[in-house]
């Protein structure tokens, strides 16, 4: 009998499991489903998407799509910028070469004002490989493709070490034999420029250009016909080398667009082409974006570049700080190779925050070490970590000497446009070869705001009220106190 009751005990315990576990996973089903879709633009009826679930679905893709790609190209849309402005003041591509000064007049992303600017704008899809002779002296160069990725540096920072020589830039996809006795350059491609700049070591400009406009710039292989190139100056108020009136709307789009078709597609770029072709930009078909389409890209426009906007003036990387003492942060993430690639990766955040504010990536530029080209400081807040403020007057105290082999620079922006700031004062930038070259002591007091403090108009830039603005503070040929922490600048502090 004990036996029979216990079988039936048994028995029961088992039904009773078994119907408890069927209605618990018919209950778990439906409530993973519910939990799945509660509060959710996306619904699933049977486990299928609706139709408001497929056209949501798709509409997210499309927009993350579109930011991971507006973020991606923005460097290759900007120098798109600065090659337009070129031709649209009168450069034309491997025939008339540009001399522009850094001033306040032109919208460039921030450029310095210590030496002037040559461009040397080449199209090798014309003539092929390009040849630039550069004689000994002080030059320095640097050349990027249109995808603004590093070509070569030539004169001081390049293979040549200023002593001269020949260079050599072929187009993408080059097979033929390069004579000896050149240093090669190999752009992604055919249209580059070569930005040259010469240092005034006798304070005079005129020297500096003289020498710029002495380097010999001409095809590998010169047609009968060819000409000695022709030179014209930039330094024309207004105008722009720079993407702000594409970066937030649907030209951005479009002058990527046209940079796809024109050029030959870069290899590395392989896996963001087929993002692209998602959005319709695609090489060797039209791109005629529909209403919804359309305004997806307009959206990603606005949030890509607010994105990128906050990375730059809100970084939240811990190696962004120079010293934990100060408020000034690298303007480029340490990359000494000059090309935001670590061991493992392409550092994109470190290439965002960078390209969002500057052009141009050189190891030069960016290299960290005592004897390396230059580098630079990013100033945007005050002592207390408040963003600068236009309205208000600071004051920057600077040790003296300042450990610079060749000289050093503050140089402010504004930054909606990250050009130099614009004023009545029409300057943006104190320097030691010019207005700070005589100063001595122990230091030097800087001072910025909307008027200057009684007695100090020779060591202050102006701002304005409804502006906020940031700084560069540059040194070139830096020595190791620069980077040990034996010498740093002061924060600005607010002058009351």
């Amino acid at each position: 009998m004990r036996t029979k009751i216990y079988l039936s005990v048994l028995l029961w315990c088992f039904l009773f499991a078994s119907c408890t576990q069927k209605k618990t996973e018919n209950v778990t089903a439906s409530d993973s489903e519910s939990n799945s879709t509660a509060n959710s633009e996306f619904e699933f009826v049977g486990g299928y998407p609706t139709e408001a679930t497929i056209k949501n679905a798709y509409d997210e893709a499309d927009l993350n799509r579109a930011i991971q790609t507006y973020r991606f190209f923005y460097p290759s849309v900007s120098f798109a910028g600065t090659w337009e402005g070129n031709l649209n003041n009168g450069v034309v591509p491997n025939k008339t070469f540009a001399i522009l000064d850094g001033t306040p007049n032109q919208l460039v992303f921030t450029p310095n004002s210590d030496t002037k600017y040559a461009g040397l704008v080449f199209d090798l899809s014309e003539y092929g490989p390009m040849v630039v002779d550069v004689p000994p002296g002080p030059l320095m160069s640097v050349a990027n493709d249109l995808n603004q990725l590093y070509i070569m540096d030539i004169g001081l920072p390049g293979p040549d070490k200023g002593k001269g020589g020949k260079h050599i830039i072929v187009p993408p996809g080059y097979t033929a034999k390069i004579p000896a006795g050149y240093f090669v350059g190999k752009p992604t491609t055919n249209r580059l420029i070569l930005m040259l700049r010469a240092l005034p070591l006798d304070g005079k400009a005129e020297t500096a250009e003289a020498l710029m406009k002495s380097v010999k710039v001409y095809p590998l292989n010169k047609p009968a016909d060819w000409k000695e190139p022709t030179w014209v100056s930039l330094n024309k108020k207004g105008a722009d080398f720079t993407p702000l009136s594409w970066e937030n709307n649907i030209k951005y789009w479009e002058k990527l667009n046209d940079l796809i078709q024109k050029e030959p597609a870069n290899p590395a770029y392989r896996i963001m082409y087929g993002e692209l072709a998602e959005l319709g930009i695609e090489k060797g078909k039209p791109f005629n974006p529909d209403a919804r389409m359309k305004a997806i890209l307009e959206k990603a426009a606005l949030k890509g570049n607010a994105i990128m906007r906050v990375q730059s003036f809100a970084d939240r990387r811990p190696d962004r700080i120079v010293w934990k003492d100060r408020q000034w942060e690298w303007a480029v993430l340490h990359y000494a190779n000059g090309t935001f690639d670590t061991e493992n990766y392409t550092d994109l955040y470190a290439r965002e925050k960078w390209f969002y504010q500057a052009q141009v990536e050189s190891p030069a530029m960016f290299n960290r070490a005592p004897g390396a080209g230059s580098l630079y400081w990013l100033g945007m807040k005050d002592n207390n970590g408040k963003y600068l403020d236009g309205s208000k007057t600071y004051k920057l105290t600077v040790p003296l000497p300042v450990p610079a082999k060749l000289f050093w620079s503050v140089t402010i922006y504004d930054n909606a446009t990250r050009s130099e700031i614009l004023t009545n004062q029409n300057k943006a930038a104190l320097r030691s070869m010019f207005e700070l070259k005589d100063k001595k002591g122990s230091s030097v007091e800087l001072y910025f705001g909307p008027k200057a403090p009684t007695g100090k108009e020779n060591v202050w830039i102006q701002t304005l009220p409804d502006k906020g603005w940031f700084t560069y503070f540059r040194i070139y040929g830096p020595e190791a106190p620069a980077f040990n922490g034996s010498w740093k600048p002061g924060d600005f502090e607010e002058v009351k």
